[in-house]
């Protein structure tokens, strides 16, 4: 569990929105300026991709509801078929920012998931809401859980079974090898895996493509409807309250339009917390991404699990002590660079970084404290945290603080 401090107090909230500003001005008031005076958005209009996910939600509530409109932009929500054309799109700049995987885009950083570009992260745009589906085919092989799996894949030739992802650099690639490193199964060796666009994962579940997948909401709950596959795992479960995707951009885009980078990120912002304020909230969001132009799939899809109410397709129901969350008085929002760290970390366990990487200085590079706690000012009563690590316990027992993060890609006895 996360055992970070964070205070939500006005006294310390205006501490901190002082240490960002030359003075504190009401919200209201400094939204004024920064949309009409000398800090006025570069860009008007801004265009930002997102892939038809749940956690998606806050990019394009944030235009729905017009909280782009209170800091003098114009959010242009832009769908994409898959991460590989977000990235390719991202970084030729014909998209200005992105809901993107946070791992995807430390590779592009690095330069292991496509050309090597300088990126920025604005901010988290949620925590949890992923999961492990495992097909029918499993489920009758007595197949429930990584134990079981486990003993199902040791009685087959090596790579008979296949899993999928969606993307190399992808946190869905970390939570699956993870979760599967954990109960013995060595994903690198002991099966295949293969790349397939979220959209796509339960059709080619349905056409006996794979055995198993890790993807985002509503896909997995997909599965369990369309009656081919259920949910071993939840990713709240191999890390409660785990970053996933992110506010992402280019940083020279950033350097070029800090003024919009500034607005873009206090826009999302606000419409994240607007999405954790009431249950009701939640709904209208739902019923917003279920239309065409977002998800195209039914509310009954979405809504479960928007609102912690989970099922597994093996008669389990609960609700979800960690569900997917957007804002959670800026805990969730904030870009922890402990986080980032951790990505790093993986990266490294499975050889796609092969020299030891200065975890902290490119954690600090890639995520943009700085205009963060900006946008957080122009929000008002956006609580920032004392410390720019925090820490939490994995489903193996390990603890991840991001003090020692060369030991911890190392100390694992199942990697690359």
């Amino acid at each position: 569990m996360s055992k970070t401090r964070f205070s939500a107090s006005r006294r310390q909230f205006l501490v901190a929105s002082a240490a960002v500003s030359a003075g504190w001005l009401l919200p209201g008031l400094r939204n004024a300026v920064w949309a009409a005076g000398s800090d006025a958005p570069e860009k008007s209009s801004v265009r930002v991709g997102f892939i038809p996910l749940t956690d998606c939600a806050p990019v394009v509530m944030a235009a729905v509801k017009g909280f782009d409109k209170k800091y003098g932009i114009s959010i242009q929500p832009a769908k994409e078929a898959s991460w590989a054309a977000m990235r390719d799109k991202l970084t030729a700049g014909e998209l200005d920012a992105a809901h993107v995987l946070y791992s995807m885009l430390y590779g592009l950083q690095l330069g292991v998931a496509g050309p090597q570009h300088e990126m920025a992260n604005l901010m988290t745009l949620n925590n949890n809401g992923q999961a492990i589906t495992l097909s029918n085919q499993l489920k009758a092989l007595k197949v429930t859980d990584g134990a079981s799996l486990h003993q199902a894949i040791a009685a087959k030739p090596t790579g008979a079974w296949t899993f999928a992802h969606t993307f190399p650099t992808s946190t869905h690639a970390l939570w699956l090898y993870y979760w599967l490193a954990s109960v013995g199964i060595n994903p690198l060796k002991d099966v295949r895996t293969v790349v397939v666009p979220p959209p796509q994962m339960v059709m080619n579940m349905k056409i006996g493509n794979m055995s198993g997948f890790c993807v985002g909401e509503p896909w997995n709950q997909r599965a369990i409807r369309d009656n081919i596959g259920f949910t071993a795992i939840t990713s709240q479960q191999i890390w409660p309250d785990h970053p996933e995707k992110v506010l992402g951009t280019r940083a020279q885009w950033v350097q070029d339009h800090p003024n919009s980078a500034r607005a873009l990120t206090a826009a999302v912002l606000e419409a994240a917390r607007w999405i954790d304020a009431s249950e009701e909230n939640r709904r209208e969001t739902v019923r917003t991404l279920a239309g065409r132009a977002y998800l195209n799939t039914h509310v009954d899809t979405l809504e479960g699990r928007m609102l912690g109410q989970y099922e597994n397709g093996l008669g389990q129901q609960w609700q979800d002590a960690h569900p997917m969350r957007f804002f959670q008085d800026g805990a969730v929002s904030f870009p922890w660079l402990s986080d980032g760290m951790w990505f790093l970390t993986q990266l490294k366990r499975w050889g796609m970084v092969t020299e030891e990487p200065d975890y902290l200085a490119v954690a600090r590079q890639v995520n943009r404290i700085d205009i963060y706690k900006q946008a957080a000012a122009a929000v008002g009563n956006v609580a920032l945290p004392g410390s720019e690590m925090r820490s939490s316990t994995l489903i193996d027992g390990k603890v991840w603080d991001g003090t020692d993060p060369a030991g911890w890609a190392a100390r694992f006895a199942i990697k690359r």
